[in-house]
């Protein structure tokens, strides 16, 4: 099993950031070494003093596929999670800077906290408008739509299967809204899909 994690998916987060908007999906890999799996904690590494929250919107892949269609690409999920991509923006920044590969600040053990349970498509009137949203010790401090994303489920789909077999199990994160932020030792993470709490964990 795999992540597939999308960056710059959302224009504020973007902007945010201060990067330019992506013409075609900009997509890394996490290994699976990075899943935190039934609400474990996160552990804050000793690598970084700038870790932050990245609440996600992801699609479990359900069958083998490679160069997947658009127009087919809604048969390679059937559920939706959430999840949080934690990101050590400290050294994202300076692989950035030097024009490094992102690895070590995306695909460092534990970094990617993925809701236990997931939802069935069937259970979404339209899967492209889904709130989400991210509470740190009861405030919401991060809120998205699927409906702003810049590039849709079939065009992630169709584009990294491009370059990697996608294979069942596999997760695809599809990027995060704006509102990414710092945590700290001691928070209290909690997702939401809709009103639905999807997953919670403690930052230690």
């Amino acid at each position: 099993m795999k992540i597939i994690g999308i960056g710059r998916n959302y224009i504020n987060h973007a902007r945010e950031l201060n990067n330019s908007l992506p013409r075609t999906p900009v997509f890394f890999i996490k290994p699976e070494n990075t899943v935190i799996r039934k609400n474990q904690p996160f552990f804050y590494p000793d690598f970084s003093n700038d870790i932050h929250y990245e609440v996600e919107i992801v699609l479990k892949i359900n069958r083998l596929g490679r160069h997947i269609s658009p127009s087919f690409a809604h048969r390679y999920f059937a559920e939706i999670g959430l999840g949080i991509d934690f990101t050590a923006r400290d050294i994202q920044r300076e692989c950035k800077d030097n024009g490094l590969p992102w690895e070590p600040a995306k695909a460092f053990d534990n970094s990617a906290a993925i809701s236990p349970a997931f939802l069935s498509v069937d259970q979404f009137e339209n899967v492209k408008d889904i709130d989400f949203r991210l509470d740190i010790n009861n405030t919401t401090v991060q809120t998205g739509n699927t409906g702003n994303m810049i590039f849709s489920y079939e065009k992630i789909i169709e584009h990294v299967s491009r370059f990697v077999t996608l294979k069942n199990g596999d997760i695809i994160m599809t990027g995060t809204p704006e509102g990414v932020g710092p945590v700290n030792i001691e928070d209290q993470l909690t997702g939401y899909i809709a009103n639905t709490k999807m997953l919670e964990l403690k930052v230690k």
